[in-house]
């Protein structure tokens, strides 16, 4: 039988009933709740490949909009250099699979290990693996490095740090023996006279996020001395972009730095996939999770690359693996690698320079809006928080339908901020765009 063959008549769909030993339709729909079946599939006679490719561009027109995103919160709509797609798209690296085998892989090994380095530079600590998944199950990871380095079982988490970030490292450690203490914000800031309090020997790590979720900007050098004098760690969230104008997290005194990587040569696709980063300093090497590359020789002496370090539960480490992360996201990964390298540090800081050149004018412009008022309690990168003389949530939905995606509401996530939206400004965003927010803007709370 033919796999587009289709049946038309009831015979052949009791006949294909039958093979699978059921009577009826409705009996083999049966386990799934009725309210979550559909009532009818309205599915058209059989088409060619030519007219149901033209049938679905039909239905992806309808979804189609052109809008000026002005929303950030963890993924971001920055440029993407052409040179990306087209190397990433090679068939040698995307068909590519786990490099097991280092004599027949070294393309890929040397791919991750040159990720590796690039990684270390970037947040300027000494180790980095192969990537993880995303950057709220990285912040997971370099939590769990801590609770495994200093055998503590406390963490001081920063109410800065992005919400969903938060909810997934609850989720990660539910069925640990691990205490979460949740530092509420202060102004958009970590709250430092909470966190002295709450700070102790039982602490293993102090988690932030650089910059956070209301998008300012924190020195966390004294954070990491106090925490480092009680004997735990500093785990510091991080926005790639930033670095190329911001002290590094090592500057800084971070142990572990972590983030999402969707902001290096990822486009946003609906929310994923991207790929997540960690580095650590090399004390701490044997307690990363996943895949770590590494540059030897063969036997003649030539320059090659192996996975080492492989604490997988797959691999030698078995019930002692520190992370059960298998498949990473190594093709998301080189991409991140190919924008790094195609940009350059200088291009780096400069399209750094641009996102918050471009979000000090927005500022400067939504400020005017009669009953905005920009929050400045710290310095920002190319977020800001903004308090409305309404609730931001219906705002936002009455500017959508104008085409302005106009940020994130945080009253859902913060209790008493219904009036505050995060706007986010990239290099995409021309001066009419923003000017174009702020009208939009005034109109909307005159009505």
């Amino acid at each position: 039988m033919s796999s587009h063959y289709c049946p038309h008549t009831p015979e052949e769909m009791r006949e294909m009933l039958a093979v699978i030993g059921v009577q009826s339709v409705e009996e083999l729909f049966a386990p799934i709740p009725a309210e979550l079946r559909a009532k009818t599939f309205n599915l058209p006679p059989g088409m060619s490949e030519f007219e149901t490719f033209a049938a679905m561009q039909g239905i992806a027109a309808d979804n189609q909009r052109d809008l000026s995103l002005f929303i950030g919160g963890g993924f971001y709509d920055h440029l993407i250099p052409a040179v990306v797609d087209h190397l990433a798209g090679r068939a040698e690296f995307y068909t590519a699979y786990t490099p097991y085998q280092p004599e027949c892989s070294q393309g890929t090994l040397q791919a991750l290990f040159e990720y590796q380095s690039a990684i270390c530079r970037l947040t300027g600590l000494d180790v980095s693996n192969a990537s993880l998944y995303d950057g709220a199950t990285a912040l997971a990871e370099g939590a769990m490095m801590a609770l495994r380095v200093t055998n503590r079982h406390r963490l001081l988490v920063d109410g800065c740090i992005n919400p969903f970030a938060r909810k997934v490292l609850r989720t990660y450690l539910a069925n640990l023996d691990v205490e979460i203490v949740e530092l509420a914000p202060l102004d958009g800031l970590l709250n430092r006279e909470e966190l002295a309090a709450e700070l102790d020997d039982r602490t293993a790590a102090v988690l932030v996020q650089y910059p956070n979720m209301f998008g300012c900007v924190e020195d966390f050098s004294a954070v990491a001395q106090e925490i480092h004098a009680a004997g735990g760690l500093l785990v510091t969230a991080a926005y790639p972009v930033a670095l190329g104008i911001l002290k590094s997290p090592a500057e800084m005194g971070a142990d572990i730095a972590v983030g999402d990587g969707q902001s290096l040569g990822n486009p946003l696709s609906f929310g994923g996939p991207s790929f997540g980063f960690i580095a650590a300093r090399k004390a701490f090497i044997r307690n990363m999770p996943g895949r770590i590359v590494g540059e030897t020789v063969d036997k003649n002496g030539k320059r090659g690359f192996v996975l080492t370090l492989q604490a997988r539960e797959q691999h030698i480490k078995r019930h002692k693996a520190t992370s059960n992360i298998c498949s990473n996201q190594s093709l998301c990964a080189l991409r991140g690698l190919i924008f790094l390298t195609a940009i350059g540090k200088t291009g780096l800081a400069d399209l750094a320079r641009l996102n918050r050149d471009k979000a000090e004018y927005a500022k400067s412009v939504l400020a005017t809006v009669p009953g905005v008022t920009v929050l400045q309690t710290a310095p920002t990168f190319n977020e800001f928080t903004v308090s409305l003389p309404k609730p931001a949530a219906p705002v936002v939905a009455a500017l959508l339908e104008k085409g302005i995606a106009a940020g994130v509401p945080l009253g859902q996530y913060y209790e008493g901020a219904e009036s505050l939206l995060v706007v986010t400004v990239t290099e995409k965003r021309s001066k009419v765009e923003i000017d174009l927010l702020a009208r939009m803007l005034e109109e909307a709370l005159c009505n």
